[in-house]
């Protein structure tokens, strides 16, 4: 089971707007449905709260140490209570997909991004759950400035289409992190990444499966 979720992005009202935050609009509208409110934390350098999600105890981070040291952060609450990598969700920006996309994962290289990078030095591990949303990558890379193209492209905000996808993305992911944090991986991912169509029959048939358990419950 996940204990601890934690959203990338950088801090300060300039940055709220940008592509690189996508990790911190799913923790703000995550800790909205949860009905908690983040307050910064400063032995965890970051905005954290306890609160619950399926009915688990989970610790919901952002971290305010900006991108590249985001590890600092993370490290600091795991070590504090004690929560292992294997029961750790990083949900962050990924560049490879288009905007809308989600994939779940564990472990693996950081595709380049630079807080993932910085948490698997900190944890000394890549053995950690990943949430990635897509933003779409810049559309032609012109060296010798492909490497800063990518960095000014992350830093902007999305075009008006692609942050109705990235929301509608999060939208979806607030399903799916109930049976993420309640360990059924399997059933996450078959909802994640299926057609619509599949997704409203799995939705279906979990509301169909609780009211029946509740039921039963009651008689």
């Amino acid at each position: 089971m996940i204990k601890l979720i934690v959203g990338l992005g950088n801090p300060g009202i300039e940055y709220n707007s940008t592509r690189h935050n996508a990790g911190f609009w799913f923790i703000d509208a995550l800790a909205h449905q949860t009905g908690a409110s983040l307050s910064i934390h400063k032995t965890f350098h970051g905005h954290a709260v306890h609160t619950h999600v399926a009915g688990q105890d989970v610790w919901l981070l952002k971290p305010l140490t900006f991108m590249n040291c985001s590890g600092q952060s993370v490290v600091s609450l795991a070590r504090f209570y004690k929560i292992p990598p294997k029961k750790i969700l990083i949900v962050h920006d990924e560049l490879d997909l288009p905007p809308g996309s989600i994939k779940l994962k564990n472990g693996g290289g950081s595709g380049g991004h630079n807080g993932i990078k910085d948490i698997s030095v900190h944890l000394s591990t890549t053995e950690y759950w990943r949430l990635r949303f897509g933003i779409g990558h810049p559309r032609s890379l012109q060296p010798p400035r492909g490497q800063q193209q990518v960095a000014d492209f992350v830093m902007d905000p999305p075009k008006k289409s692609e942050k109705e996808a990235i929301d509608d993305a999060i939208s979806r992911s607030l399903y799916a992190i109930n049976l993420i944090v309640k360990g059924e991986i399997e059933k996450s991912m078959t909802y994640l990444h299926s057609s619509p169509v599949i997704r409203d029959k799995l939705k279906t048939k979990t509301t169909t499966h609780a009211i029946n358990t509740r039921l039963a419950n009651t008689n």
